[in-house]
C-alpha cells in the first residue's frame, strides 16, 4: 500500500472541499484532496448546476409552446415545438463536464494532489483510500490537519425507498423521458424547482406537502407569486397531506396519501420524486471512529469550523444548516487560511438563499418577522415589479423587493425579493448588509435604468417615505 504524507487532507471535492484545496495551494500549504466521484460534488454534478440547466431548458420549451398556441402578447408565433430530451441532457452534461474539468485543472495548477477514491477514516491523522470499483484500499494518507467536507445526501422515506419509479433529485436531473404523471413528495425548493421544470416539459405534476402551504421555510408574502404561477401552469397541490407509501396493485403505480381530515386516496404516478430534504453524509466512511461531538445529525463546529478533535475541521452540509454551496465555499477558504497561519473567524453579516422557482425568491438577512422576534424595531417597505419598467419588458411583473432596516439608525438588516431573475440581485443585497449600509446609502446610489435593480433603490426610498414611481 502506498503511503502519502501531507499538511492538509481534505475529504470531499464539493464546493467547500475544492475551494479549500485551491486556497490552501495558493497559500503554500501541502494539500491532498480525496474524491471518489467527479470534482465539484453534488453542486456541480447532480445539484445546483444541472438543475439550473434543466430549469432553463424547460423555460425555453414552455415559451416555445406558448408561441405555438398563439398566446404570446409579443406577437410571436411558431410551429408545434418539440424537445429532444437526449440532446437536452447532453447539453446539461456538457456544462457539468466543463465545470468539473475546470475544477480539476485549478487544483492541479495550485499544486493540490487529487486522489481518486473513497476515503475511510482510521483516526484523526490517517485515512485509507479505496479506488472506485476496488475492494481494498490502495493508498494510506497521513496528515497534520484533516478537513471533512463529505456533503449531504437526499433524505429517503423508509416506507418509500429509492428505486424503480421512486427517484431522488439525482435521477430527476438525468431523465430518459418525461413521465406522463409525476408525483412530487415535498414542496420545498428542490421539489418545486424540479416539479415546475417537469410540468413545463409536459408532465402532469402533483405536489404533496405535509405542511399547509408550499415553501414552508419562506414567509407567506414571498410564496404567493410562486403559488399563483403553479396554478397558472396547472400544477396540482395537495397540501396538509401525508404520504403513506406506494400502492402498485393491479400493476398500476399509485401513491397512497392522507389529507388533514384523515381521508385516504390514491394518486396515479408514472414516477415519484421524493424531495423531503437532505441530511449530512455521516456514515459509510469511518467518521464514527473519531467520536466527534454532534449537533443533531450534523457535526458540531465552532466559528472557525473546528470540531471537538484538535486539527479536525468540518465544513458545508456536514456541519448542518444552512446547506448552501456558497456557505461551504466561504468556510473552506477560511479553514485553508487558518491552517496556513492566518487569523480568521466565520462571522458573515448575511448568507443569501435563493429559490429558483418561477418566479425566483431571494432572502438575505432578517425578515420583518425575524427582526420582530429579535426585538429589533424596524421600518420596512416593498416596491412591486408591476411598477418597474424592466420587469414589464421581460414579462415578469409579479413580485416585489422588500427592505428591512432598523428604525433607530436606518441600518439595513434584511432584503427579500420575489420575481423573475431576482437571483441576480442577491450579491447587492448581501454586500449592503456586510458593509453596514443605511437606507440613505441605497436610496442615494444611482441605479441603472431600466433594470430590476431600480426596485431595490425604490424600496429604500419608499422606506424613507419618498419613493418616486409609486
Amino acid at each position: 500500500m502506498e503511503t502519502l504524507n501531507t499538511t492538509l487532507l481534505i475529504i470531499g471535492g464539493g464546493p467547500g472541499g475544492y475551494v479549500a484545496g485551491i486556497k490552501a495551494g495558493q497559500l503554500g500549504v501541502a494539500t491532498i484532496l480525496v474524491e471518489g466521484a467527479q470534482p465539484g460534488g453534488t453542486c456541480l454534478n447532480i445539484g445546483c448546476i444541472p438543475s439550473k440547466a434543466l430549469i432553463h431548458a424547460a423555460d425555453e420549451f414552455c415559451k416555445a409552446r406558448s408561441y405555438a398556441a398563439e398566446t404570446s402578447p409579443l406577437g410571436i408565433t411558431s410551429s408545434d415545438p418539440r424537445i429532444d430530451l437526449d440532446r437536452t441532457v447532453a447539453w446539461k452534461d456538457g456544462i457539468v463536464k466543463k465545470l468539473t474539468g475546470g475544477v480539476g485543472a485549478l487544483l492541479k495548477k495550485n499544486g493540490v494532489k487529487l486522489v481518486d477514491g473513497w476515503a475511510t477514516i482510521l483516526d484523526g491523522k490517517t485515512v485509507e483510500v479505496t479506488p472506485q470499483g476496488a475492494s481494498e484500499p490502495t493508498v494510506r494518507i497521513r496528515c497534520e490537519h484533516m478537513l471533512l467536507a463529505s456533503g449531504s445526501v437526499p433524505v429517503e422515506l423508509p416506507f418509500m425507498p429509492f428505486g424503480g419509479p421512486v427517484i431522488s433529485s439525482t435521477e430527476a436531473l438525468s431523465p430518459d423521458g418525461i413521465p406522463e404523471r409525476l408525483v412530487v413528495v415535498g414542496a420545498g425548493y428542490i421539489g418545486l424547482e424540479l416539479g415546475t421544470a417537469y410540468r413545463k416539459l409536459g408532465a402532469q405534476v402533483t405536489v404533496v406537502e405535509a405542511a399547509d402551504r408550499i415553501l414552508p421555510a419562506y414567509d407567506a408574502d414571498l410564496v404567493k407569486p410562486v403559488a399563483a404561477s403553479l396554478a397558472r401552469l396547472g400544477v396540482e397541490l395537495r397540501l396538509a397531506t401525508s404520504v403513506l407509501g406506494m400502492d402498485d396493485e393491479d400493476g398500476l403505480k399509485r401513491v397512497r396519501v392522507r389529507d388533514a381530515s384523515g381521508v385516504e386516496s390514491l394518486l396515479e404516478a408514472d414516477r415519484v420524486l421524493v424531495a423531503v430534504g437532505r441530511k449530512p453524509r455521516t456514515t459509510g466512511w469511518g467518521l464514527e471512529n473519531l467520536m466527534l461531538d454532534m449537533d443533531g445529525r450534523a457535526l458540531k463546529i465552532d466559528n472557525q469550523c473546528r470540531t471537538s478533535m484538535r486539527n479536525v475541521w468540518a465544513i458545508g452540509d456536514l456541519a448542518g444548516e444552512p446547506m448552501l454551496a456558497h456557505r461551504a465555499m466561504a468556510q473552506g477558504e477560511m479553514v485553508a487560511e487558518i491552517v496556513s497561519g492566518k487569523r480568521r473567524h466565520f462571522a458573515p453579516g448575511a448568507i443569501p438563499a435563493v429559490c429558483f422557482t418561477d418566479p425566483e425568491i431571494v432572502v438575505v438577512g432578517m425578515s420583518p418577522l425575524e427582526a420582530d422576534k429579535a426585538g429589533i424595531e424596524i421600518i420596512t417597505a416593498n416596491f412591486p415589479f408591476s411598477a418597474n419598467g424592466r420587469a414589464m419588458t421581460i414579462e415578469s411583473t409579479d413580485g416585489f423587493v422588500r427592505v428591512v432596516a432598523r428604525k433607530s439608525d436606518h441600518r439595513i438588516v434584511g432584503w427579500q425579493a420575489v420575481g423573475g431573475a431576482v437571483s441576480e440581485l442577491a450579491a447587492g443585497f448581501t454586500q449592503s448588509i456586510e458593509l453596514g449600509a443605511q437606507l440613505e446609502d441605497i436610496a442615494g446610489t444611482i441605479h441603472a435604468h431600466p433594470t430590476l435593480g431600480e426596485a431595490v433603490q425604490e424600496a429604500a426610498m419608499r422606506a424613507l417615505g419618498h419613493a418616486l414611481h409609486i
